[in-house]
């Protein structure tokens, strides 16, 4: 197994407020990705925070019982942020999504998540969306208001009904999938979804190259397309023949 990831500003946005991180263990591989939220002063905060807290309690998690260690970890991380943001006047209001994978090597896989970005699936067979966004557009697709083509341009496509720091309860989603040998988990941040289609994901993976390279190729679309918002992507690949 192996993870590889990238993070940029892009080409907007004066600052990154995404933030990332991987963990090696011997029985998988944890990879998150977090993207803040709350204006300049605080948005990067929110992301370090949780991403930080997060890992620092997975690490220490009894991983015999992998669903309550990252409901655990994500109810620390929530309970930081958000007092960070009661407490500290320049970090009002502030507060980050998360998407975490626990990837074992026998490939069982664990994700959880809060807001709206992403977890995929992908193999040589196709590409899934894993995670569900916490989102007005994501809501209003459900009901069968808008088509997820409109979502895609949706002037509202950027709010979010969840967050981490921003309610008492963390409130994440946990899915649970078997990947192949030959499959891939890729994380990202809005900033790569919203620009970057889920068939160029899906070459750019299997087809596109060597996988150390994937996540640089990913976001040289998404600056060729402007970039208008911080990119980052997390691709942990399940080749139980690689070591970490």
């Amino acid at each position: 197994m192996q993870v590889y990831a990238v993070t940029d500003c892009g080409l907007v946005r004066k600052q990154n407020q995404d933030y990332y991180d991987t963990m090696c263990h011997k029985d998988g591989i944890l990879g998150i990705v977090c993207d803040g939220m709350g204006g300049a002063k605080s948005g990067n905060i929110a992301s370090q925070m949780a991403c930080e807290i997060f890992m620092d309690e997975v690490r220490n998690a009894d991983w015999t019982e992998p669903v309550r260690s990252l409901n655990c970890a994500l109810s620390t991380s929530n309970e930081v942020v958000l007092h960070r943001a009661l407490t500290d006047p320049d970090c009002a209001g502030m507060g980050t999504t998360l998407v975490a994978a626990w990837a074992q090597r026998d490939g069982h896989c664990f994700i959880i998540n809060v807001g709206d970005s992403r977890a995929y699936l992908i193999r040589p067979s196709g590409i899934t969306q894993v995670t569900r966004d916490h989102s007005l557009v994501s809501e209003l697709v459900a009901i069968g208001e808008i088509s997820p083509e409109d979502a895609k341009k949706h002037p509202q496509k950027n709010i979010i009904t969840r967050a981490l720091g921003t309610d008492r309860s963390a409130n994440g989603d946990i899915f649970e999938i078997d990947a192949n040998p030959e499959d891939y988990l890729l994380l990202c941040s809005d900033g790569l979804s919203n620009v970057v289609k889920d068939q160029e994901m899906l070459y750019e993976v299997i087809y596109g190259g060597p996988s150390d390279t994937c996540c640089n190729r990913l976001l040289e679309i998404a600056l060729n397309r402007g970039a208008p918002d911080n990119v980052t992507a997390v691709l942990i690949c399940m080749d139980t023949d690689d070591t970490v």
